[in-house]
This record gives C-alpha cells, sequence and structure tokens, in this order.
C-alpha cells in the first residue's frame, strides 16, 4: 500500500540543499567575525589589533588641518571683457584708400591703420573755415562795440547784442571743430583748416590704445558707410574666463568673489569674479573669473579646462575609499586604542579620489583609508544591521 502524504523524493533533496546553504552562509558570518574582531563596548565601536589590521590590509591617514583641496575640472571659455577691444569703424562715407596694418599686427597708441578718402570731410572743413571766420568777425565787432560803449555814443544794448553774436559764432565753431575731431583729424590739423589752411580729403585712422589686430574687416578700395567697423584691435593683457558649472554646483564655498582657479595645463591663475543668476539651455550657470596670471597664454576664444578647488575652511579632506554608506548616512572609521569607531559625517563636495567631509573629527585621528569593506562588514555584524 501506498503511503499517503509522504513528501516526494526531489523534494527532500531540495530542502536539504537549501539547509545547507543557509547553514554555510551563517558559519562564515560567524567565523568572520569571532576569528577578525572581538567584542566591543560601544554600540559602533569594534576592536581590531594590529596583527589584524595588516592581514586585512586596511591602512590608515592622519586627518590635517588646512584648505581646500582641488576639485573637479569644468569648460570654459577664454572672453576679452570689452574694455580691452576697440573697434575703429568709418567716421564718414566713403573708400578706403590703403591699410597700414595687417592682421596679428602689433599697434601702438596713436599708429595709423588705414587711410579713408571722403567727399564729406571736404564739406566738413569748409563748414569750419566759414565758422572760425565768423567767429573772428563777431569778435572784432564786440570789441568794437564796447569801445563806442565806453564812449558814451551807443547804447548798453548793442553791446549785449554783440556779446550774444560772438557767443553762438564761437560755439558754432566748437560744433565744427568737434566734428572734425570725430572724423579722425587731430588738433593741429583742425587749428589749421581753422586758420584758412588747406582741405584735406583724406583722413587717417588711428589707434586709441595699444594692442594685437584681431581682425581686418575692409579691402583696399572697399566704399564704406558710417560706423561700418574696420578694424579690431584687441589688448590681451587682461582676460575672462566664462566657466560653465552646474546648476547645483556648491564646492563647498561661501563665495565666489575672489575664489582661486587654475587652467588645466597651463601655468594660469584666475580669481573668481560673479556666478550668473541665468540657466543655460545645458542647465549650467556661467562663472566668470578674470585672469590674474599666464594671461599670455590664453587666447580669446579659445575652450580650456578649470579646476576649481571643492572646499572652504571647515571640513576635513580624505580619501573617496574611506567613506562608507549606510541607508542614508555616510561613516568614516577612526581608530581607536581598541579599534576602530564609526563616525558619522557630511559630505561637502567630492572630487577625483578625495572628498571633503564634515563631522565629528579632530586634527591628528587617524581614519581608514583601505579594506573599509571589511571593516563595514564587522560593523555592520556588531551593530546587527542587515
Amino acid at each position: 500500500m501506498p503511503v499517503r502524504n509522504a513528501r516526494p523524493l526531489w523534494s527532500l533533496r531540495m530542502f536539504n540543499r537549501l539547509s545547507r546553504r543557509a547553514l554555510w552562509r551563517r558559519a562564515f558570518a560567524l567565523v568572520v567575525s569571532q576569528a577578525v574582531l572581538q567584542p566591543a563596548q560601544a554600540a559602533d565601536e569594534f576592536a581590531v589589533t594590529p596583527a589584524q589590521m595588516q592581514s586585512l590590509g586596511v591602512q590608515l591617514q592622519r586627518l590635517e588641518p588646512g584648505g581646500g583641496a582641488e576639485g573637479p575640472t569644468y569648460p570654459a571659455r577664454v572672453v576679452l571683457p570689452p574694455r580691452q577691444e576697440q573697434v575703429v569703424s568709418a567716421p564718414l562715407a566713403g573708400v578706403i584708400d590703403q591699410l597700414l596694418v595687417a592682421e596679428n599686427d602689433s599697434v601702438r597708441a596713436g599708429q595709423p591703420l588705414a587711410r579713408l578718402a571722403s567727399p564729406e570731410l571736404g564739406e566738413l572743413q569748409l563748414k569750419l573755415m566759414e565758422a572760425a571766420s565768423q567767429n573772428r568777425l563777431a569778435a572784432r565787432t564786440l570789441q568794437r562795440e564796447r569801445q563806442l560803449f565806453a564812449e558814451g555814443i551807443i547804447p548798453q544794448r548793442r553791446v549785449q547784442e554783440a556779446e550774444a553774436a560772438a557767443a553762438q559764432h564761437q560755439a558754432r565753431q566748437h560744433q565744427s571743430e568737434a566734428a572734425l575731431r570725430l572724423a579722425g583729424l587731430d588738433n593741429a590739423t583742425i587749428r589749421r583748416v581753422a586758420d584758412g589752411g588747406t582741405v584735406d580729403s583724406v583722413v587717417i585712422l588711428r589707434a586709441r590704445t595699444s594692442g594685437l589686430v584681431s581682425q581686418l574687416a575692409v579691402k583696399p578700395g572697399q566704399r564704406v558707410q558710417p560706423a561700418d567697423a574696420l578694424v579690431r584691435i584687441a589688448d590681451a593683457s587682461r582676460l575672462w574666463l566664462d566657466v560653465q558649472v552646474p546648476v547645483n554646483w556648491q564646492g563647498g564655498v561661501a563665495s565666489v568673489k575672489g575664489l582661486p582657479m587654475t587652467v588645466v595645463g597651463r601655468e594660469t591663475v584666475a580669481a573668481g569674479q560673479s556666478l550668473g543668476a541665468t540657466v543655460s539651455d545645458s542647465q549650467t550657470l556661467t562663472l566668470r573669473a578674470e585672469v590674474t596670471r599666464g594671461a599670455q597664454l590664453l587666447r580669446p576664444g579659445e575652450f580650456v579646462q578649470v579646476r576649481l578647488p571643492m572646499a572652504a575652511a571647515q571640513g576635513w579632506t580624505v580619501p573617496l575609499a574611506s567613506v562608507v554608506r549606510q541607508n542614508d548616512k555616510a561613516f568614516v572609521f577612526v581608530r581607536t586604542p581598541k579599534g576602530f569607531v564609526a563616525r558619522p559625517v557630511t559630505v561637502l563636495a567630492s572630487a577625483g579620489q578625495t572628498v571633503r567631509v564634515a563631522g565629528d573629527l579632530q586634527a591628528g585621528q587617524e581614519i581608514a583609508a583601505t579594506s573599509v569593506i571589511a571593516l563595514k562588514a564587522a560593523w555592520q555584524g556588531k551593530s546587527g544591521s542587515n
């Protein structure tokens, strides 16, 4: 007769196999906790002897006070400040008679750049000559009227009318001189024209500041209109860096003003100026910095990599491998006379193989820098974590 409710043979074998696996797991955990670690007094402290540390490969690192550590790198564009760029434009309509410089030429302040032939220049000089002649006539009339009034021949009203006429003609002459000065004539040429000298049809455009010719926008014989850009001159002695940082970038710094940073691969140093308030389409912010050293190694428009500091005055710089996670908290293992104790820390910033943390730590303490996985397993077994 077959036996009712008897387990099939395959079911008993499977049960025995699963039971053996569970027993092996518990035995292994017991061996690790008893062979490597000794009972501890505190909930988060466990004993580890120097011999056990050597067998596990645990290395220590001493906490040292100090400033920030090297942080991550971000892309940046070299920008020429607006005050460092000069655009020489056409003051009048005319034809480019001659270019006196070439691209990438170094120029000094006052150096001739181009010759512009313009018929409007002759008209402006003619107006100055007329205004200067009328101004001289009004000045002589005023002098005569004052003399006649002093002799009692004419009333004072005529003197006042002569003064008003002289002031108007003098203002017209100043206006004509300003128009020629804006056209590019120097003061000596303007005085010569006002005194009745010859009229020129060509104006020489000069550089206002020293720099490097970055662009020639015209060619000889080309007709231009007023305000057309002719020559661009860049003074690269002062440069900016527009660094693109993530929106959530903090770096552990309280302010970006004066924040030191370096250009990767160059002996160039910059200082932070401001952090943009507008987020770009790539979800980044523009951190603007001014180059304080090594500007000659950069060129406007160039893309570089900039390394930012990641730490403030507070916190400690530790290896990334020394920080362990338990649930949603971070810990480091601090060396004690008996072994180690797990100390909770707050991660301020991280970059590469280092991380900046803050917590109940003191200078001179030693933390586990390697083989922290084995220490974490022992700590979890001691504290009852799964």
